[in-house]
Protein backbone atom coordinates (compact mmCIF):
# COMPACT_ATOMS: atom_id res chain seq x y z
CA UNK A 1 0.00 0.00 0.00
CA UNK A 2 1.22 3.44 -0.95
CA UNK A 3 0.25 6.36 1.63
CA UNK A 4 0.95 9.82 1.36
CA UNK A 5 1.93 12.56 4.20
CA UNK A 6 2.03 16.55 3.31
CA UNK A 7 2.47 18.96 6.12
CA UNK A 8 3.31 22.38 6.94
CA UNK A 9 6.84 23.71 5.53
CA UNK A 10 7.33 25.22 9.03
CA UNK A 11 5.35 25.34 12.26
CA UNK A 12 5.80 26.92 15.40
CA UNK A 13 4.07 26.59 19.05
CA UNK A 14 3.99 27.52 22.60
CA UNK A 15 2.54 30.74 24.26
CA UNK A 16 4.83 33.72 22.36
CA UNK A 17 5.94 32.25 19.21
CA UNK A 18 3.64 34.79 17.36
CA UNK A 19 7.24 36.81 17.92
CA UNK A 20 8.18 34.31 14.78
CA UNK A 21 5.62 36.11 11.90
CA UNK A 22 8.00 38.80 10.74
CA UNK A 23 11.29 36.49 10.96
CA UNK A 24 9.54 34.48 8.55
CA UNK A 25 8.30 36.86 6.20
CA UNK A 26 11.86 38.75 6.16
CA UNK A 27 13.64 35.47 5.64
CA UNK A 28 11.12 34.30 2.23
CA UNK A 29 11.11 37.97 0.82
CA UNK A 30 6.81 38.97 0.72
CA UNK A 31 6.75 42.59 0.62
CA UNK A 32 3.37 43.00 1.54
CA UNK A 33 0.14 40.71 3.76
CA UNK A 34 -3.90 40.73 3.33
CA UNK A 35 -4.42 39.56 6.32
CA UNK A 36 -7.88 37.66 6.46
CA UNK A 37 -10.02 38.05 9.53
CA UNK A 38 -13.29 38.49 11.05
CA UNK A 39 -15.02 41.54 12.14
CA UNK A 40 -14.94 40.32 15.42
CA UNK A 41 -11.14 39.39 15.99
CA UNK A 42 -10.36 43.27 14.83
CA UNK A 43 -12.43 44.76 17.55
CA UNK A 44 -11.36 42.52 20.17
CA UNK A 45 -7.71 43.40 19.54
CA UNK A 46 -6.51 39.84 18.59
CA UNK A 47 -6.08 41.06 15.34
CA UNK A 48 -3.89 44.07 16.15
CA UNK A 49 -1.40 41.99 17.78
CA UNK A 50 -0.56 40.73 14.11
CA UNK A 51 -0.39 43.88 12.26
CA UNK A 52 1.74 45.32 15.14
CA UNK A 53 4.46 42.85 15.35
CA UNK A 54 4.41 43.50 11.30
CA UNK A 55 4.85 47.36 11.48
CA UNK A 56 7.11 46.99 13.95
CA UNK A 57 9.17 45.48 11.23
CA UNK A 58 8.05 48.11 8.69
CA UNK A 59 6.45 44.72 6.81
CA UNK A 60 3.29 46.44 4.59
CA UNK A 61 -0.50 44.57 4.63
CA UNK A 62 -4.21 45.47 4.30
CA UNK A 63 -6.82 43.74 6.43
CA UNK A 64 -9.84 42.05 4.46
CA UNK A 65 -11.95 41.65 7.83
CA UNK A 66 -15.50 40.22 5.79
CA UNK A 67 -15.28 36.63 6.66
CA UNK A 68 -17.84 35.04 8.75
CA UNK A 69 -18.58 31.49 10.25
CA UNK A 70 -19.52 28.90 7.61
CA UNK A 71 -17.57 31.38 5.12
CA UNK A 72 -19.54 31.75 1.59
CA UNK A 73 -18.28 31.60 -2.04
CA UNK A 74 -19.36 35.13 -1.94
CA UNK A 75 -17.01 35.60 0.57
CA UNK A 76 -13.84 34.26 -1.29
CA UNK A 77 -14.69 36.67 -3.95
CA UNK A 78 -14.71 39.85 -2.57
CA UNK A 79 -11.08 38.42 -1.11
CA UNK A 80 -9.83 37.38 -4.21
CA UNK A 81 -10.41 41.09 -5.52
CA UNK A 82 -9.21 42.53 -2.23
CA UNK A 83 -5.85 40.40 -2.94
CA UNK A 84 -5.98 42.27 -6.40
CA UNK A 85 -6.71 45.30 -5.87
CA UNK A 86 -4.06 45.85 -2.73
CA UNK A 87 -1.72 44.09 -4.77
CA UNK A 88 -0.29 41.82 -1.72
CA UNK A 89 1.80 38.94 -2.04
CA UNK A 90 0.94 36.45 0.46
CA UNK A 91 -2.10 36.07 2.95
CA UNK A 92 -1.63 36.07 7.03
CA UNK A 93 -5.05 33.92 8.27
CA UNK A 94 -5.88 34.97 11.74
CA UNK A 95 -8.95 33.18 13.09
CA UNK A 96 -10.30 30.00 13.68
CA UNK A 97 -11.57 27.63 10.50
CA UNK A 98 -13.32 29.92 8.42
CA UNK A 99 -10.12 32.69 8.04
CA UNK A 100 -8.22 29.74 7.47
CA UNK A 101 -10.56 28.46 5.12
CA UNK A 102 -11.23 31.35 3.27
CA UNK A 103 -7.61 32.13 2.72
CA UNK A 104 -7.09 29.11 1.16
CA UNK A 105 -10.00 29.57 -1.42
CA UNK A 106 -8.70 32.88 -2.21
CA UNK A 107 -4.94 31.82 -2.49
CA UNK A 108 -5.94 29.06 -4.64
CA UNK A 109 -7.54 30.87 -6.92
CA UNK A 110 -4.99 33.79 -7.14
CA UNK A 111 -2.78 30.99 -8.55
CA UNK A 112 -5.05 29.18 -10.47
CA UNK A 113 -7.67 31.38 -12.04
CA UNK A 114 -8.80 29.02 -14.08
CA UNK A 115 -10.85 28.31 -11.02
CA UNK A 116 -12.30 31.51 -10.29
CA UNK A 117 -15.72 29.50 -10.21
CA UNK A 118 -15.67 29.19 -6.83
CA UNK A 119 -18.11 26.09 -6.92
CA UNK A 120 -15.23 24.55 -9.49
CA UNK A 121 -12.99 23.57 -6.45
CA UNK A 122 -15.26 20.88 -4.57
CA UNK A 123 -14.24 17.72 -4.47
CA UNK A 124 -10.25 17.23 -5.84
CA UNK A 125 -9.55 20.20 -7.73
CA UNK A 126 -6.68 19.49 -10.38
CA UNK A 127 -4.58 22.70 -9.73
CA UNK A 128 -1.44 23.23 -10.97
CA UNK A 129 0.23 25.53 -9.10
CA UNK A 130 0.74 25.98 -5.18
CA UNK A 131 -1.83 28.57 -4.46
CA UNK A 132 -0.77 32.19 -2.88
CA UNK A 133 1.95 31.46 0.33
CA UNK A 134 -0.44 31.46 3.72
CA UNK A 135 1.17 32.11 7.25
CA UNK A 136 -1.88 30.87 9.16
CA UNK A 137 -2.31 31.67 12.82
CA UNK A 138 -5.24 29.64 15.01
CA UNK A 139 -7.22 31.70 17.30
CA UNK A 140 -9.51 28.59 18.31
CA UNK A 141 -7.97 24.86 19.25
CA UNK A 142 -9.86 22.66 16.89
CA UNK A 143 -10.00 23.00 13.20
CA UNK A 144 -6.62 22.25 12.68
CA UNK A 145 -7.01 24.34 9.17
CA UNK A 146 -3.45 25.25 9.66
CA UNK A 147 -2.03 22.07 8.60
CA UNK A 148 -4.57 20.27 6.25
CA UNK A 149 -5.17 20.33 3.03
CA UNK A 150 -8.71 20.86 3.10
CA UNK A 151 -11.38 23.53 3.27
CA UNK A 152 -15.15 23.95 3.29
CA UNK A 153 -17.07 26.51 1.86
CA UNK A 154 -20.97 27.29 2.06
CA UNK A 155 -23.15 28.00 -1.61
CA UNK A 156 -25.84 29.74 0.19
CA UNK A 157 -27.68 29.77 -3.12
CA UNK A 158 -28.29 26.02 -3.15
CA UNK A 159 -28.10 25.49 1.12
CA UNK A 160 -25.08 23.17 0.65
CA UNK A 161 -21.35 23.14 2.24
CA UNK A 162 -18.79 21.72 -0.43
CA UNK A 163 -15.31 20.09 0.91
CA UNK A 164 -12.35 21.24 -1.54
CA UNK A 165 -9.04 19.10 -0.90
CA UNK A 166 -6.02 20.10 -2.72
CA UNK A 167 -2.83 19.07 -1.57
CA UNK A 168 -1.47 22.92 -3.55
CA UNK A 169 -3.60 24.77 -0.59
CA UNK A 170 -1.98 23.64 3.01
CA UNK A 171 -0.24 26.86 4.64
CA UNK A 172 3.12 27.33 4.15
CA UNK A 173 4.11 28.60 7.61
CA UNK A 174 1.60 27.61 11.24
CA UNK A 175 2.33 29.75 14.13
CA UNK A 176 -0.01 27.94 17.08
CA UNK A 177 0.44 30.46 19.38
CA UNK A 178 -1.92 29.70 22.68
CA UNK A 179 -2.06 33.42 24.11
CA UNK A 180 -3.91 34.38 20.91
CA UNK A 181 -6.75 31.37 22.05
CA UNK A 182 -6.93 32.41 25.87
CA UNK A 183 -9.65 35.00 25.20
CA UNK A 184 -12.10 32.67 23.41
CA UNK A 185 -15.15 31.75 25.31
CA UNK A 186 -15.77 29.10 27.08
CA UNK A 187 -18.16 27.60 24.62
CA UNK A 188 -16.31 28.15 21.94
CA UNK A 189 -13.25 26.16 23.45
CA UNK A 190 -16.06 23.16 24.07
CA UNK A 191 -17.14 23.69 20.62
CA UNK A 192 -13.85 23.74 18.78
CA UNK A 193 -12.47 21.34 20.92
CA UNK A 194 -14.91 18.69 20.59
CA UNK A 195 -14.24 19.27 16.85
CA UNK A 196 -10.78 18.48 17.60
CA UNK A 197 -11.60 14.94 19.35
CA UNK A 198 -13.77 14.31 16.27
CA UNK A 199 -11.00 14.99 13.96
CA UNK A 200 -8.66 12.36 16.00
CA UNK A 201 -11.78 9.83 16.32
CA UNK A 202 -12.87 9.91 12.81
CA UNK A 203 -9.39 9.99 11.35
CA UNK A 204 -8.54 6.70 14.04
CA UNK A 205 -11.27 4.97 12.44
CA UNK A 206 -11.65 5.89 8.97
CA UNK A 207 -11.30 3.63 6.00
CA UNK A 208 -7.61 5.05 4.47
CA UNK A 209 -5.99 5.23 8.19
CA UNK A 210 -2.62 3.42 9.01
CA UNK A 211 0.11 2.92 10.96
CA UNK A 212 1.47 6.68 11.18
CA UNK A 213 -1.49 8.16 11.03
CA UNK A 214 -2.94 6.08 14.06
CA UNK A 215 0.06 7.00 16.47
CA UNK A 216 -0.82 10.92 15.28
CA UNK A 217 -4.40 10.28 16.33
CA UNK A 218 -4.38 8.21 19.46
CA UNK A 219 -1.97 10.85 20.82
CA UNK A 220 -4.50 13.55 19.85
CA UNK A 221 -7.17 12.16 21.14
CA UNK A 222 -5.02 11.55 24.59
CA UNK A 223 -4.20 15.23 25.04
CA UNK A 224 -7.65 16.55 24.24
CA UNK A 225 -9.32 14.14 26.35
CA UNK A 226 -6.85 15.20 29.48
CA UNK A 227 -6.97 19.01 29.01
CA UNK A 228 -10.32 20.41 27.03
CA UNK A 229 -12.07 20.45 30.30
CA UNK A 230 -9.09 22.53 31.99
CA UNK A 231 -9.01 24.81 28.54
CA UNK A 232 -12.93 25.81 29.11
CA UNK A 233 -12.41 26.62 32.42
CA UNK A 234 -9.68 29.11 31.52
CA UNK A 235 -6.30 27.10 32.92
CA UNK A 236 -3.45 28.45 30.59
CA UNK A 237 -1.91 25.02 30.35
CA UNK A 238 -5.14 23.71 29.64
CA UNK A 239 -5.18 25.99 26.31
CA UNK A 240 -2.06 25.34 25.61
CA UNK A 241 -1.67 21.35 25.44
CA UNK A 242 -5.77 21.71 23.61
CA UNK A 243 -3.53 24.08 20.95
CA UNK A 244 -1.09 21.42 20.39
CA UNK A 245 -3.51 18.30 20.37
CA UNK A 246 -5.50 20.09 17.51
CA UNK A 247 -2.76 20.04 15.61
CA UNK A 248 -1.71 17.09 15.34
CA UNK A 249 -5.15 15.62 15.04
CA UNK A 250 -4.87 17.84 11.97
CA UNK A 251 -1.66 16.51 10.92
CA UNK A 252 -3.09 12.80 11.12
CA UNK A 253 -6.79 13.41 9.26
CA UNK A 254 -5.74 15.68 6.81
CA UNK A 255 -3.70 12.83 5.26
CA UNK A 256 -6.36 10.35 5.45
CA UNK A 257 -9.61 11.45 5.44
CA UNK A 258 -12.50 11.70 8.25
CA UNK A 259 -16.06 10.14 8.07
CA UNK A 260 -19.83 10.18 8.41
CA UNK A 261 -20.13 13.09 11.47
CA UNK A 262 -18.45 15.67 9.06
CA UNK A 263 -20.58 14.26 6.18
CA UNK A 264 -24.08 14.97 8.47
CA UNK A 265 -22.27 18.05 10.32
CA UNK A 266 -21.55 20.31 6.91
CA UNK A 267 -25.74 20.01 5.59
CA UNK A 268 -26.25 21.23 9.35
CA UNK A 269 -24.02 24.07 8.97
CA UNK A 270 -25.36 25.14 5.53
CA UNK A 271 -29.12 24.43 6.50
CA UNK A 272 -29.09 26.18 9.80
CA UNK A 273 -25.81 28.35 10.13
CA UNK A 274 -25.28 25.90 13.09
CA UNK A 275 -21.10 26.28 14.45
CA UNK A 276 -19.15 23.12 12.97
CA UNK A 277 -17.84 22.28 16.26
CA UNK A 278 -20.79 22.26 18.02
CA UNK A 279 -22.83 20.20 15.00
CA UNK A 280 -19.65 17.90 15.36
CA UNK A 281 -20.33 17.73 19.07
CA UNK A 282 -23.68 16.53 19.01
CA UNK A 283 -23.25 14.00 16.40
CA UNK A 284 -19.71 12.31 17.58
CA UNK A 285 -21.29 9.84 20.26
CA UNK A 286 -23.90 8.74 18.13
CA UNK A 287 -22.08 8.07 14.87
CA UNK A 288 -19.57 6.02 17.19
CA UNK A 289 -22.18 4.00 18.33
CA UNK A 290 -23.57 3.21 14.42
CA UNK A 291 -19.87 2.30 13.39
CA UNK A 292 -18.51 0.41 16.52
CA UNK A 293 -18.97 -3.01 14.97
CA UNK A 294 -17.07 -2.25 12.04
CA UNK A 295 -13.99 -0.67 14.16
CA UNK A 296 -12.16 -4.19 15.41
CA UNK A 297 -10.68 -3.31 18.52
CA UNK A 298 -9.81 0.61 18.01
CA UNK A 299 -12.56 1.25 20.21
CA UNK A 300 -10.50 -0.03 23.10
CA UNK A 301 -7.51 1.82 22.54
CA UNK A 302 -9.85 4.70 22.20
CA UNK A 303 -11.19 4.18 26.06
CA UNK A 304 -7.69 3.48 26.83
CA UNK A 305 -6.12 6.70 25.46
CA UNK A 306 -9.26 8.96 27.01
CA UNK A 307 -8.33 7.63 30.49
CA UNK A 308 -10.98 4.82 30.79
CA UNK A 309 -9.35 2.28 33.42
CA UNK A 310 -9.39 -1.45 33.40
CA UNK A 311 -10.32 -1.38 29.43
CA UNK A 312 -7.84 -4.59 28.97
CA UNK A 313 -10.08 -6.41 31.05
CA UNK A 314 -13.46 -5.85 29.32
CA UNK A 315 -14.84 -7.73 26.70
CA UNK A 316 -14.66 -5.85 23.40
CA UNK A 317 -18.45 -5.05 23.35
CA UNK A 318 -17.53 -3.43 26.91
CA UNK A 319 -15.19 -1.43 25.48
CA UNK A 320 -16.80 -0.07 22.60
CA UNK A 321 -19.50 1.01 25.17
CA UNK A 322 -16.96 2.97 27.41
CA UNK A 323 -15.34 4.86 24.36
CA UNK A 324 -18.75 5.96 23.53
CA UNK A 325 -19.41 7.19 27.40
CA UNK A 326 -16.19 8.80 27.56
CA UNK A 327 -16.97 10.77 24.60
CA UNK A 328 -20.35 11.40 26.30
CA UNK A 329 -19.38 12.50 29.42
CA UNK A 330 -16.62 14.60 28.27
CA UNK A 331 -19.20 16.63 25.65
CA UNK A 332 -21.51 16.93 28.74
CA UNK A 333 -19.36 18.49 31.51
CA UNK A 334 -17.89 20.88 28.50
CA UNK A 335 -21.76 21.86 27.96
CA UNK A 336 -22.55 20.50 24.35
CA UNK A 337 -26.16 20.72 23.27
CA UNK A 338 -27.68 16.76 23.68
CA UNK A 339 -30.02 17.13 20.69
CA UNK A 340 -29.88 18.20 17.06
CA UNK A 341 -33.74 19.70 18.02
CA UNK A 342 -31.54 22.29 20.34
CA UNK A 343 -29.71 23.66 17.02
CA UNK A 344 -32.70 24.28 14.92
CA UNK A 345 -33.30 21.01 13.18
CA UNK A 346 -36.81 20.68 11.27
CA UNK A 347 -37.88 17.09 10.67
CA UNK A 348 -39.14 18.39 7.04
CA UNK A 349 -35.48 19.23 5.92
CA UNK A 350 -34.44 15.28 7.18
CA UNK A 351 -34.60 14.02 3.61
CA UNK A 352 -32.54 17.06 2.07
CA UNK A 353 -29.90 16.63 4.96
CA UNK A 354 -29.50 12.95 4.47
CA UNK A 355 -28.92 13.21 0.75
CA UNK A 356 -26.55 16.19 1.05
CA UNK A 357 -24.78 13.58 3.98
CA UNK A 358 -24.61 10.81 1.79
CA UNK A 359 -22.82 13.22 -0.99
CA UNK A 360 -20.27 14.60 1.16
CA UNK A 361 -16.80 13.62 0.53
CA UNK A 362 -15.70 12.92 4.06
CA UNK A 363 -18.74 10.37 4.45
CA UNK A 364 -16.96 7.96 1.68
CA UNK A 365 -14.60 7.27 4.54
CA UNK A 366 -16.61 6.23 7.08
CA UNK A 367 -15.72 2.56 8.80
CA UNK A 368 -19.40 1.24 7.97
CA UNK A 369 -21.45 2.09 5.03
CA UNK A 370 -24.17 4.25 4.76
CA UNK A 371 -27.03 5.00 2.78
CA UNK A 372 -29.55 7.50 2.75
CA UNK A 373 -32.22 6.39 4.40
CA UNK A 374 -29.36 5.00 7.24
CA UNK A 375 -28.21 8.41 7.61
CA UNK A 376 -32.47 9.61 8.36
CA UNK A 377 -33.01 7.40 10.49
CA UNK A 378 -29.73 9.05 12.71
CA UNK A 379 -30.69 12.44 12.27
CA UNK A 380 -34.12 11.45 13.59
CA UNK A 381 -32.45 10.12 16.18
CA UNK A 382 -30.37 12.42 17.58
Amino acid sequence: MINRMILNETAWFGAGSLKQLPLEVQRRGYKKALVVTDKLLVEIGVVKQVTDLLDLHHLAWEIFDEVMPNPTIEVVKRGVDCFQTVQADYLVAVGGGSPQDTSKAIGTIINNPEFADVRSLEGVAATKKACVPIIAIPTTAGTAAEVTINYVITDTARRRKFVCVDPHDIPLVAIIDADLMASMPPSLKAATGIDALTHAIEGYTTKGAWELTDMLHLKAIEIISRSLRQSVAGEKQGVEEMALGQYIAGMGFSNVGLGLVHGMAHPLGAFYDVPHGVANAILLPHIMAFNAAHTGDKFRNIARAMGVADVEGMSLDAAREAAIGAVQRLSRDVGIPASLRDVGLQTADIPALAQAAFDDVCTGGNPREASVEDIMVLYRAI
